[in-house]
């Protein structure tokens, strides 16, 4: 295995660890994080229902960390580990974001920006199916935990 698959998996189980956190929040289990420079500069996971606000996805409240952390709006520099292929909502801000790399888990069949054509940054980079079992794994839990209850 590259140097770099070995990366996305240390980076995409930091992802997981994120969607953990929206699972015992009972929030869909989505995490992410943005790397720059082999550091970890932003974690979220998806907290619309805590914060009542739609937008509060795992990649765009980590996009917005992220831009604190480097005082910069654009994160031309960085990739976005984020556990289920992005919403339209989420690859538009990451395009205006410049996002460099964008690696996902789990492919989105239903909402993911994937059925609406190539919505990133036009230099991005993909990377899909990165622990994609872990990830749909979480998805399958709270789901089946919905329907009982």
């Amino acid at each position: 295995m590259t140097l770099s698959l070995l990366n996305d998996d240390h980076y995409m189980r930091e992802a997981l660890k994120q969607a953990r956190y929206a699972l015992a929040e009972d929030e869909i289990p989505i995490g992410a994080v943005v790397v720059l420079e082999r550091q970890i500069i932003a974690r979220a996971y998806n907290q619309t229902e805590k914060l009542r606000d739609v937008t509060a996805h795992a990649e765009m409240l980590a996009l917005t960390a992220a831009a604190n952390h480097v005082g910069n709006k654009y994160l031309a520099d960085c990739t976005l580990y984020v556990t289920v292929e992005p919403c339209v909502m989420c690859a538009g801000a990451t395009a205006w974001a410049q996002v460099r790399r964008v690696v996902y888990g789990a492919d989105e069949p239903k909402v993911g920006y994937r059925r609406h054509g190539h919505l990133l940054h036009p230099r991005a980079e993909v990377v899909s199916g990165v622990l994609a079992e872990e990830s749909s794994q979480l998805l399958r839990e709270f789901f089946a935990r919905k329907r009982k209850s």
